[in-house]
């Protein structure tokens, strides 16, 4: 009985690692850091770049403006892309932004948390 025990639980330890590991790297094959995989989402699958850039307004605010707000005030951006939260950046551009919901509801919470990462981390 005690091999059993000792068995199973050696087995659940190395499980629950592998685990953890796997959440780390949302793509591992890529062996890109999460704010390389985040910029790509933002780009290309959120076409998130179309309204806002790294260091200037277009039709949303810079990317740069975001990460400071979004730190300053200890927002949860995560929270905003899956349309949980208020605007705090700039609340009057909220209604354009809304329509881009429907893009970021249906990312997993591995690729909002990567856009999360890219954003924040072009704070200066």
């Amino acid at each position: 009985m005690k091999r059993i025990l000792f068995v199973f639980s050696f087995f659940l330890m190395f499980s629950c690692k592998k685990k953890e590991e796997n959440e780390k790297d949302l793509y591992p094959e890529t062996k890109q850091t999460r704010e390389q995989i985040g910029q790509v989402l933002f780009e290309e699958k959120g076409n998130c770049i179309a309204c806002h850039l790294v260091d200037q307004k277009v039709i949303g605010p810079s990317i740069q403006e975001i990460a400071k707000i979004y730190k300053s005030q200890n927002g949860d951006l995560i929270d905003f892309l899956k349309n949980d939260a208020k605007p705090i950046v700039d609340p009057s551009q909220y209604e354009v932004m809304k329509t881009n919901f429907a893009i970021t509801k249906a990312m997993s919470d591995d690729e909002l948390k990567a856009i999360e990462s890219y954003i924040l981390s072009q704070s200066k």
